[in-house]
């Protein structure tokens, strides 16, 4: 049997990484009190004029003209810092290094790989066999050289990845974004013979979404004109698409409410078998689905409507439980529980039919959490989290059901699943931690796990050490939070700190190898730490639950609760701690600014939401009211105004100076968040740097030069206010 399996859209998290011998220790530190602080939060009314609301026009002249002005103090500032260019090049070095692990994509027993380098900046997507994959010096075939095709075609193309026919997987839809926005061109691709398909399927830039029915039928959900987009900027309608006809042509299939999120179309392919899936998103946390059947209408499927559907697996469609769900008024099926459900017979009897757990954290001591899944041929594999370290779990069907297995890798790290071959019984995995860099493992049935791909370290580890500390927060819930630092420092509040989290959108943070960047940082006396705060998912859907909407104050409370433990375990002091984040993170940061200024001494916010109250009349932000509230709705306005920082930020407090940078090819998170809190806080007098790069989307760099300067600028200006 073979399937294809969904992915969850979320923010990606990456940290390069590489591999070291042994597996790291971590010690584990428990602060069971609540920190002490002599100091309060700052008592602040928001205030809710917006005079520089024209700094929402992302490409008018003045808007423009305004973030080129604070580019032109910016720069010399930072790039004309004596260290800038060292730690450029250090940096860049790193990202562009030929020792790095092609991430690898399984199919069909070929390896594909995008790559990036000094020479291919842009990129190249290669292949090659798993066999030669696993050699000291694979025999990469090019598939698609994206520096040439931006240079013959005079365009700005950022590679977004591909969706390729289950049938024959040799041909895809590339999707290539100008500048890395999220909108895309979609083009079909022919992998075995390396050209566009003549006559093939073209698609114009939008925020596409469109996966293959058959080998000439697409189902598509993309601008199609006048109220064909939900508020928040996405798909309201699908169309049946025949090869060699008009898009405009195309049969519309569904249309959901304009305030839904959006409309989105999955094939899954079992055996001979193709399941397609029409997936209404009402939030972006909920979900409606639909079978669509060989007459093409659409056949309910009888999942809740806070269901996270993530693939098929033989017969059996399978989900993560957002709640707990009895379906007939029996069984329950636990929040944060793996459940599956025979998806022809329920489709059948319009009811939940032979529904079964698969994994349940809750009743398994060692887990905490899953944190992903793969499908191959033959097996389900879990990764999952205990206090934030990972897992991995081998699931298989059997007469009386499931059996799990554990997966032995080494602990004390981070374990994602890299690929899953869908035509057959194998995995690839990523083992790393803070101080390890990665391994990948291959995972073929019962075979035991074999490394792979084993990489030097990026740098000498051996002066540094790992803890896992945990502290109360101000509801005395337990949060973890990780700290790397040398192993000799001094405990008298003089080291540089830089803490981050994220803090939203179920998504977890775990002990990855310390980036090009994070090296940087630690190698110049630097230390870091990462908070498992709640609204991720470290510890299951409550962990994200309990900070929605009103109870968003917890993640702020969470972080706060960090920041005052590391000042009182002597690592650092106010003077000596910065805080970064970007996107809901860099809310995260400017939110306790302006709610505790006296903990800090520097700020990075990076392409981050920052006026709350208009958020969700910004781009994607619509999309984000299950997580934040609805400003329009007088409670929601209430409780959002009370954090909002383009609103609570005042003239006299005493804030460190900031560092807000973002771009204007961000088309997720509206650049007009960091302009406008900018402006605003240069009117009331505060002291701080803004940049704007001219392109790069949401991730911050169309490609790794442009990285390298972004990340260098970072660690000039933390060093210039941390340690200088």
């Amino acid at each position: 049997m073979s399937m294809r399996f969904f992915s969850s859209t979320v923010i990606s998290l990456v940290a390069l990484v590489l591999v070291g011998c042994g597996e790291q220790q971590v010690e584990k530190v428990e602060q069971t009190t609540e920190p002490v602080t002599d100091a309060a939060p700052v008592e602040i009314q928001p205030n809710l004029d917006d005079p520089y609301i024209w700094l929402e026009e992302v490409e008018g002249e003045e808007a423009l003209a305004w973030a080129a002005e604070q580019n032109a103090l910016s720069i010399p500032r930072l790039q004309g810092d004596p260290r800038y260019e060292e730690i450029r090049n250090e940096i860049e070095a790193v990202l562009t290094s030929d020792d790095r692990i092609p991430s690898p994509a399984l199919i069909n027993g070929q390896v594909y790989n995008f790559w990036q380098d000094d020479v291919n900046v842009r990129g190249v997507l290669r292949r090659t066999s798993l066999t030669s994959y696993q050699t000291d010096n694979p025999q990469w075939e090019t598939v698609i050289d994206i520096d040439s095709l931006a240079e013959v075609e005079n365009a700005n193309w950022v590679y977004k990845g591909r969706t390729c026919l289950h049938t024959d997987p040799s041909r895809c839809l590339l999707r290539l974004s100008d500048g890395g926005k999220d909108a895309v061109v979609v083009r079909e691709f022919d992998l075995e013979n390396k050209n566009f398909v003549d006559g093939g399927f073209v698609v114009a830039e939008g925020k596409t979404n469109v996966d293959w029915l058959d080998a000439d039928t697409l189902i598509i959900g993309t601008d199609f004109g006048a109220d064909s987009l939900t508020t928040s900027g996405y798909a309201r309608t699908l169309r049946l698409w025949q090869r060699g006809t008009d898009l405009d042509t195309a049969q519309q299939i569904i249309e959901v409410e304009r305030e839904d999120m959006g409309v989105y179309f999955a094939s899954l392919m079992e055996d001979d078998s193709t399941y397609s899936i029409v997936t209404r998103r009402p939030d972006f946390f909920t979900e409606q689905n639909w079978l669509v059947t060989g007459q093409g209408e659409l056949a309910d499927i009888p999942f809740p409507i806070d269901v996270d559907v993530r693939g098929v697996f033989g017969d059996q469609l399978l989900a993560l439980m957002r709640s707990d769900w009895s379906p007939n008024d029996g069984d329950i099926y636990p929040a944060g529980s793996l459940i599956a459900m025979d998806i022809e017979a329920s489709v059948a009897a319009n009811a939940a039919t032979n529904v079964s757990i698969v994994l349940d954290p809750s009743s398994n001591d060692a887990l905490d959490a899953i944190n992903g899944i793969g499908i191959t041929s033959d097996s389900i594999y879990v990764s999952a989290l205990k206090d934030v370290s990972g897992q991995l779990m081998r699931v298989q069907a059997d007469e009386d059901g499931w059996d799990v297995s554990p997966v032995t890798l080494p602990e004390n790290g981070a374990i994602q699943i890299v690929s899953a071959d869908d035509y057959s019984d194998t995995l690839i995995v990523r083992y790393q931690s803070f101080l390890t860099p990665q391994t990948l493992y291959l995972v073929a049935g019962d075979a035991e796990p074999v490394a792979i791909k084993a990489l030097q370290p990026q740098f000498d580890a051996e002066p540094f050490e790992v803890q896992q500390r945990f502290v109360a927060s101000t509801d005395g819930t337990r949060i973890p939070y990780y700290v790397v630092h040398a192993k000799d420092t001094p405990l008298d509040g003089s080291t540089p700190t830089r803490l981050t989290a994220y803090g939203g959108f179920e998504i977890s943070r775990t002990p990855t190898y310390m980036s090009a960047q994070g090296q940087a940082w630690l190698k110049r006396g630097g230390a870091y730490a990462l908070a498992n705060i709640r609204g991720g998912g470290e510890y299951g859907p409550e962990w994200h639950q309990s900070a929605l909407l009103e109870n968003r104050y917890k993640v702020y409370e969470d972080f706060i609760a960090v920041a005052e433990d590391l000042i009182d375990s002597g690592i650092t002091s106010p003077e000596h701690l910065g805080v970064t984040g970007g996107s809901n993170g860099g809310l995260l940061v400017t939110a306790v600014m302006v709610q505790r200024p006296d903990l800090y001494n520097a700020i990075i916010s990076a392409v981050p939401l920052i006026d709350m109250l208009r958020y969700h009349r910004l781009l994607a932000g619509a999309s984000w009211m299950a997580e934040y509230g609805n400003p329009d709705i007088p409670e929601h306005f209430d409780f959002i105004a009370e954090y909002s920082p383009y609103q609570n930020v005042v003239p006299g407090a005493d804030y460190p100076e900031v560092f807000l940078w973002t771009n204007p090819k961000d088309d997720r998170v509206h650049p007009g968040h960091a302009r406008k809190m900018a402006a605003r806080m240069m009117e009331q007098g505060h002291e701080l740097i803004y940049f704007e790069n001219a392109e790069g989307g949401h991730g911050g760099g169309a490609n790794l030069n442009q990285l390298a300067q972004t990340q260098a600028m970072e660690v000039v200006y933390l060093m210039q206010q941390l340690a200088d």
